[in-house]
């Protein structure tokens, strides 16, 4: 009696995990939908309203800069409201970005209404990630991570070609109107089925405010995965939702459905790769492998892999830049490994300071890049060697990063390595 008790108290809370994953996962869905889509329409609005590089990098980043601008605000109202309120929240105001781009008129209206949008997803994340480190384990943690990221990677895949599809029927106004009723319906979700947060925690004064964010700041962990964060978490994110379509286009010669073909299969490929780290990363765990471990054996590859890129000029197409984004995907480890070296009453700050790192790194490198490509353009450069000099500065911010994460030993990695191996043998 008492082993099917435990066998169908296991099962309802897994029933529980699946539901709470899953009502976050639709959100985040479309939220990654929402960041990528402008690499899809990228060419429409190119033409439509006529966009050098540079615009186009700012129009793109302006999401990432609303989204990192709200990332420190929301550290605090995690860690003090609890996810559930602060994402219910921040939803509504992306509800109402998404309704405000589809009404632009003008290229200022546009890029304020993504920025819009980039504050009202902004806890899409970190809200999930935050909930999944109270009531997780590690290894659970770093399984249900993974898989928060695939599902992003499958928002993506939506961005590409059934946003093609879709375009020539509804328009780019209307894939907007159609984007703020599908977040609305994510809120309903998530006010339903994500248990209840705590009361409300008082500020602390000595955890409360810039005090606290000191701390995190200067946390080993935090130092040493800052430059990986900010350089190639940037960059994967930045060549995912934005520069892959243009190299596509303006390299390459491929016209805007087949990269939008491209682009499906770019993160149809990261999607898997994201489904594969959260089936094997368990495992990995219980063995002794760390994060730190993976990411310091691992994170040259990408870095290869975009060397031989630029190497291969004109002939790297889709197949490439797939490439370059799966072999990225290990630094989506470092998210979790960040949460983990922090208390509790933190490691809503932990996040999203790591988050804002992240995404001021994708809009530093989203629009980095177009003004690369501009200037090298006014020199007389062509589009070909232009591209190849953009990303070979970004080659290179990824080697420093690389070579700071090798040196900077915050310690932590021994005592993750302990304590799996010490899981392993329980």
């Amino acid at each position: 009696m008492t082993a099917a008790v435990e066998r169908q108290d296991r099962a309802m809370g897994l029933r529980a995990a699946a539901l709470l994953f899953l009502s976050f996962a639709f959100a985040y869905f479309f939220s990654a939908l929402l960041r990528a889509v402008t690499a899809t329409l990228a060419p429409t609005f190119s033409a439509e309203l006529e966009l050098q590089s540079a615009d186009l990098g700012l129009l793109a980043g302006a999401f990432f800069l609303g989204f990192s601008a709200m990332q420190l605000p929301l550290g605090s109202g995690l860690d003090r409201f609890g996810p559930k309120r602060v994402l219910l929240v921040l939803l509504s105001m992306a509800v109402l970005g998404c309704a405000a781009f589809a009404l632009s008129t003008s290229f200022a209206g546009l890029v304020a209404a993504r920025a819009l949008c980039g504050v009202g997803v902004s806890a899409c994340l970190m809200a999930p990630m935050t909930a999944f480190r109270r009531r997780f384990d590690a290894r659970a943690q770093m399984r249900a991570t993974s898989w928060m990221l695939m599902t992003g990677s499958l928002g993506m895949v939506a961005s590409t070609l059934p946003v093609q599809y879709l375009l020539p029927l509804v328009g780019w106004r209307g894939l907007f109107w159609g984007l703020s009723a599908l977040l609305l319906i994510a809120m309903l979700g998530i006010a339903l089925i994500v248990p209840r947060d705590a009361p409300v925690q008082p500020h602390a004064s000595e955890e409360g405010g810039l005090r606290a964010y000191a701390a995190v700041f200067r946390h080993p962990s935090f130092v040493r995965m800052l430059p990986l964060g900010l350089v190639q978490y940037g960059a994967m994110v930045a060549v995912q939702a934005l520069w892959a379509g243009p190299w596509l286009t303006q390299v390459c010669g491929w016209t805007q459905g087949e990269a939008a073909q491209g682009l499906f299969f770019i993160n149809l490929g990261m999607l898997v790769a994201f489904l594969s780290w959260g089936l094997v990363l368990p495992r990995l765990y219980a063995n002794g492998w760390t994060a730190q471990a993976l990411l310091k054996r691992a994170m040259p590859i990408s870095t290869g892999v975009l060397l031989l890129t630029l190497l291969l000029g004109d002939q790297a197409s889709a197949w490439a830049w797939g490439l370059f984004c799966v072999s990225s995907t290990v630094v989506s480890l470092s998210q979790p490994a960040v949460g983990q070296a922090f208390p509790d009453r933190l490691v809503g700050r932990a996040l999203s300071a790591f988050n804002l790192v992240i995404f001021s790194g994708v809009f530093l490198v989203q629009w980095g890049i177009g003004l690369a490509l501009d200037l090298m353009r006014g020199w007389g450069w062509t589009v070909l060697a232009a591209y190849r000099g953009a990303f070979a500065l970004l080659a290179l911010a990824s080697v420093l990063s690389y070579l700071w994460f090798c040196w900077r030993d915050d310690g932590h990695e021994a005592l993750q390595a302990h304590a799996a191996g010490a899981t392993a043998h329980n």
